[in-house]
């Protein structure tokens, strides 16, 4: 087992100090996230500054050291994972918030949380833009680099139109710095996309400065059961074209997957049915409640004399809003149920869809025909979240092969992506290669050998381990 060098341990302790350093046995009281592998490591360090997080990657230079930078842990690809010989540094002690109000920006180190963000910009009326479930770990500087997406994305795009700059500590050990605070830059090459879904390959992020958005006085939420992904479709055309308020959310809930967090959580609904094909949660935003919970009944009147099957039921509370929104993010169930179950994260153009998910459901279930996957997913920007009803772990590799072919089949030539907002990391290495143009291939690998030339940052990732 690779062991680091006593002598390279004293110059990270150094560093940072003994107290922020963790190795062997201390390691194991790190909360290591979504993956065990996450802490694969020997060495874990926090740094609190920028100046500190390069002086460690200049270490890491000198001793020829991998460096696998993390923040909440909370990604689903693998992007985090470490091995024995590599060196894990965590943003958690960058967690240091500056809001403007007046500007509607927040400057804001990697570390800090997606909800400790929400909390503060919600004191000056503000929200970020963007929301996960995951919200209570995933940290800023993770979002950014792996572009993450989420709810609000149809409205307010992904992390990548959140943010205005930011600062990068480089392999080299140099800090690249450009908080711009304003929309409009046309100062030269805007560098800060080569980091923005980057996963840390290309440098480590340490600041941002993230655009904020006005928060509505008030929101709404109502569920809809609906015959079809049409019908949801156009339920989400209704929402955009709504006469008060604004379309906050969209997110729908495949038959399989509702019936198991409804099933769980017990969740109570008079004359709702749970045995319809599609099920849309949708929110509003405005000024108004009582208007917008108005507003969500002329929506469902609308839907009902198109579709008389369909059923709704509207929220009249706080507590039935996260009743609602509980049956859509509440997706540990499935993981509980189906330990490392096979997750896919696609985004397909919204007039494709259906055909899309015909075609692929048939294609799984002549792989096998025990499988009921769970789907759901931001349906206003076409992302759909596709899990299979099976343990991961011992599907033989023809097998998964052939699931993975059977899911992402002619997305690229539909105009869609195999990897919507959860990243490439080490799970998706091989589809990244198999699916990407290869001029596209050639350039990511030649930026990569420009700024990372010993590849030493976050090895393995996006790119095959040595191959830049």
């Amino acid at each position: 087992m690779p062991r680091l060098p006593p002598d390279f341990t004293a110059e990270i302790r150094k560093i940072v100090g003994e107290r922020y350093l963790r190795e062997g046995e201390a390691i194991s009281a790190i909360d290591h996230g979504i993956a065990a592998e996450n802490l694969g490591a020997g060495l874990v360090v926090f740094p609190g500054t920028t100046k500190e997080v390069a002086a460690v990657v200049r270490c890491c230079l000198a001793g020829g050291v991998p460096l696998v930078p993390q923040g909440g842990r909370t990604g689903l690809v693998g992007g985090a994972i470490s091995r024995p010989g590599d060196l894990v540094l965590s943003t958690a002690r960058l967690d240091r918030i500056h809001i403007s109000p007046a500007e509607r920006v927040a400057v804001v180190d990697a570390g800090v949380t997606l909800q400790a963000l929400q909390t503060a910009a919600a004191e000056h009326r503000l929200e970020t833009g963007i929301d996960l479930p995951s919200r209570g770990s995933a940290t800023i500087g993770g979002m950014a680099s792996t572009n993450a997406g989420g709810i609000a994305a149809f409205r307010f795009g992904v992390m990548r139109h959140r943010i205005l700059g930011l600062e990068v500590v480089l392999a080299d050990g140099s800090i690249y710095s450009d908080l711009t605070r304003v929309v409009k830059n046309a100062a030269g090459y805007d560098l800060k996309h080569l980091f923005v879904g980057a996963e840390g390959t290309l440098g480590i992020i340490t600041r941002l400065a993230v655009k904020l958005e006005p928060q509505p006085a008030a929101t709404a939420t109502a569920l809809f059961g609906l015959p079809s992904v049409d019908a949801a479709l156009a339920t989400v055309r209704r929402g955009l074209d709504a006469e008060y308020g604004h379309l906050r959310a969209a997110e729908a809930i495949w038959r399989t997957y509702f019936r198991l967090t409804s099933g769980h959580h017990r969740w109570p609904a008079a004359g709702y049915e749970t045995g319809h094909p599609v099920n849309l949660l949708v929110t509003l935003g405005g000024a108004e409640e009582a208007a917008l919970q108005s507003e969500l009944g002329r929506i469902y009147e609308d839907v009902a004399a198109a579709h008389p099957d369909a059923s709704a039921v509207i929220a009249l509370s706080g507590a039935q809003e996260a009743d609602l929104w509980r049956l859509r993010e509440d997706t540990d169930l499935i993981y509980r149920k189906y330990p490392n179950a096979p997750s896919y994260d696609v985004s397909v153009p919204l007039s494709e869809i259906a055909p899309y998910l015909d075609r692929c459901l048939a294609e799984l279930k002549r792989v096998d025909a025990a499988i009921d996957p769970y789907v759901f997913g931001h349906l206003a920007d076409g992302n759909l979240h596709i899990v299979l009803n099976m343990a991961g772990g011992d599907i033989a590799a023809e097998k998964a092969a052939a699931l993975e072919r059977a899911v992402y089949r002619g997305i690229v030539a539909m105009g869609g992506s195999f990897s919507a907002e959860h990243g490439i990391g080490t799970k998706r290495v091989e589809a990244l290669s198999a699916v990407s143009d290869p001029v596209k291939m050639a350039l990511m690998h030649g930026i990569k050998a420009a700024l990372d030339a010993p590849a030493l940052l976050n090895p393995g990732k996006v790119l095959r381990r040595g191959s830049s």
